[in-house]
């Protein structure tokens, strides 16, 4: 092509007034794929504080992103015409000061692939599809609904491209009925993750981490939390520290108390800015992931790019990246085993090699995975 595409992002989770992290990772691809595009968002938020529609434009780096605000109806038939009244006027917008978007990117199907899918049969604009959503997995599974299912399959069968950000993603999709031309695409990790200096090993306590935002069904950080019990009854040269906030945070904390682990062991830091969960990967030895169930996870892919060890369960990208040169893997939901695998790391720090363990990890970075979007881009539109 002679001109950089103009692509449109819709966006089922967006950054907006009510939660900043919010869809964050939808936000880096569209400044990734803003390195060889030009891109606009368009994100429809359901408000229910809201009585009116709402928009409001603004910008993020080279992205230009519209934000519509529309009142929540219990009514499916009002919110539905509600819906489609704020896709109108935020589209455009779009038109407007933006222009006619020369391909769709849908952002986690199904509401927005449905007006991709609209687009492309009364306007002739091709659409890709990423997809992040944990409903597929087994054991998130809330892929449920005829006209839910039907409208998916409906959608992806027309689109250029699904990509989902993880082979264990793609299989559940797959295995759901969802047939496409699949191709994964990776999360995005900040380069500072990569750039910010490892500390020498000088750590009174080996130091072990976990960022996370503190939703224990997903998260399984009670386990983290008994398996660091068990391992304090054998050493003590060692200390947790938890980043990070959300809905179980106090909880966990009680919890923590009610197992007698002892202060000094255990830190919680809260939320911390991405650029401080950087310079705090840089300053551990070891990174620890427990969860149930994921479709990507981050911090696996930022403790790989800060070139730290790390032991986690086989979720999200962690089949495909960890293997003996950069940690361990644990079956979920097995405390001793988690307990036995840090242990391990702890007594091995030294034969892990930062470097090598960040350059397993350069597919995260965004001008890769920016290249591979508006590689996407082109082959949509010349098929």
């Amino acid at each position: 092509m002679q001109h950089k595409p103009k692509v449109l992002f819709l966006s089922a989770w967006y950054p907006n007034c009510y939660d900043a992290m919010a869809g964050l990772f939808v936000r880096k691809h569209a400044e990734a794929a803003s390195l060889y595009a030009d891109v606009c968002v368009l994100y429809l938020h359901l408000d229910d504080k809201a009585d009116s529609i709402r928009i409001v434009e603004q910008k993020a780096g080279a992205v230009k992103e519209i934000l519509v605000y529309i009142p929540f109806k219990s009514n499916k038939f009002a919110l539905g015409v509600n819906f489609l009244r704020g896709f109108k006027k935020g589209y455009k917008i779009v038109k407007q000061h933006f222009g006619q978007p020369d391909v769709i990117q849908v952002n986690t199907l199904t509401r927005n692939g449905v007006l991709a899918w609209l687009l492309k049969n009364f306007r002739g604009i091709p659409y890709v599809v990423v997809e992040h959503w944990t409903r597929y997995l087994p054991q998130n599974f809330h892929y449920k609904g005829f006209l839910r299912r039907r409208a998916t399959e409906v959608v992806a069968r027309a689109a250029k491209r699904i990509m989902p950000v993880s082979t264990m993603l793609q299989r559940a999709m797959i295995e759901q009925g969802i047939k496409g031309d699949y191709r994964l695409v990776y999360n995005i990790v900040d380069d500072f993750f990569y750039t910010t200096q490892r500390k020498k090993s000088n750590n009174t306590k080996k130091r072990i981490l976990h960022v996370s935002c503190f939703l224990d069904r997903q998260k399984n950080i009670s386990g983290i939390l008994q398996a660091i019990k068990e391992l304090s009854r054998r050493r003590s040269d060692f200390e947790l520290v938890m980043v990070g906030t959300g809905i179980d945070f106090d909880i966990l904390r009680a919890f923590a108390c009610e197992l007698e682990i002892p202060d000094s062991i255990v830190h919680w830091t809260g939320e911390q800015t991405p650029q401080e969960v950087a310079q705090i990967f840089a300053d551990s030895d070891m990174f620890v992931m427990f969860s149930h169930f994921e479709t990507a996870c981050v911090v696996v892919m930022e403790s790989l790019a800060s070139g730290v060890p790390l032991v986690a369960t086989p979720t999200g990208i962690v089949p495909d990246f960890v293997d003996d040169s950069n940690g361990l893997i644990v079956e979920a939901g097995d405390v001793a085993g988690l307990a036995e695998k840090i242990d391990y790391i702890l007594d091995h720090l030294s034969e892990y090699d930062s470097a090598t363990i960040s350059q397993k990890a350069e597919l995260f970075k965004s001008a890769s995975v920016g290249k591979q979007l508006y590689e996407e881009y082109v082959r949509a539109l010349n098929m």
